[in-house]
């Protein structure tokens, strides 16, 4: 004798019944979380200059071991991370590169840019920096080595420190977030109390550049000005920086006045 079948709230979903909005809001948060943990795995091997393994990936970012060894093989399979052979350990994989280079290709401000970056480290004899702003921060995306051999080194991809840098304190400045919570010390030269730091971005605001003695790196000076479109708004940042020996307080003077120089004759130009 046949027993009549009964259908359960499994079979249902088995057979195309709509989850739950709950349900579908859940599976969203999870998709959320999983990204965010990837992107802290990425950055913590960002900003790590040797490679990491999932133990010391998990002890920096705060993510258990067996969630970050998950994210890891997610992201080494589509070559976003490589796993070193000979030591089990993780570094950026060649990916990023390709991903990163297509993002700067669509920065069209460099290619307007460059001829004053050279013009100015040929004037100073010191690096010469573009950063672009982003929501929280800026990030170097050109720069002119100095030719001397005692210089200042920039990184492209390098974020700045909104409260510890010229070009994150033009940021700041010019409508950008400040930091949450405490300021962190990188020196003993760090501002670390907003209402010195604040009293600083209103010169900066009235001089037209900012300067950082020693804030981020002990021994490094830097200046930064805005470029500004028509309506006040930031659309890039130049910056020079170099060793404090030689770039005093005089060299930080004249590469302001060629910095202004610069950024007023590049503002029509990048406003878009």
């Amino acid at each position: 004798m046949l027993k009549p079948t009964t259908t359960t709230a499994a079979d249902e979903r088995v057979v195309g019944v709509p989850e739950p909005a709950s349900m579908a809001g859940e599976s969203g948060e999870r998709m959320v979380a999983t990204v965010g943990r990837a992107v802290a795995v990425l950055t913590a091997l960002a900003e790590s200059p040797r490679d990491l393994g999932t133990n010391e990936l998990a002890r920096l970012t705060g993510i258990n071991a067996s969630s970050v060894s998950r994210v890891l093989a997610t992201l080494a399979r589509d070559e976003l991370v490589r796993r070193v052979p000979d030591n089990g350990r993780y570094r950026l994989g060649l990916r990023l590169v390709q991903l990163g280079n297509a993002a700067l290709a669509r920065v069209d401000v460099r290619e307007v840019v460059r001829p004053h970056l050279v013009a100015l480290t040929a004037a100073t004899g010191e690096t010469s920096t573009l950063s672009i702003p982003g929501e929280h921060t800026t990030m170097t995306v050109d720069y002119v080595q100095s030719p001397s051999s005692v210089r200042s080194v920039a990184e492209i991809g390098r974020p700045s420190v909104p409260h510890a840098t010229a070009t994150g304190k033009v940021f700041l400045a010019h409508g950008g977030r400040m930091p949450e919570g405490a300021l962190a010390a990188f020196t003993p030269r760090t501002v670390t109390d907003r209402r010195e730091l604040n009293r600083q971005l209103s010169i900066v605001r009235a001089h037209g550049w900012a300067e950082a003695l020693g804030e981020r790196e002990e021994d490094l000076h830097a200046i930064a000005a805005p470029v500004l479109d028509s309506r006040g708004g930031l659309v890039a940042i130049l910056g020079l920086q170099g060793p404090a020996a030689r770039f005093h307080a005089g060299a930080m003077r004249a590469g302001a006045e060629e910095l202004l120089r610069h950024t007023v004759a590049l503002s029509p130009r990048v406003a878009g």
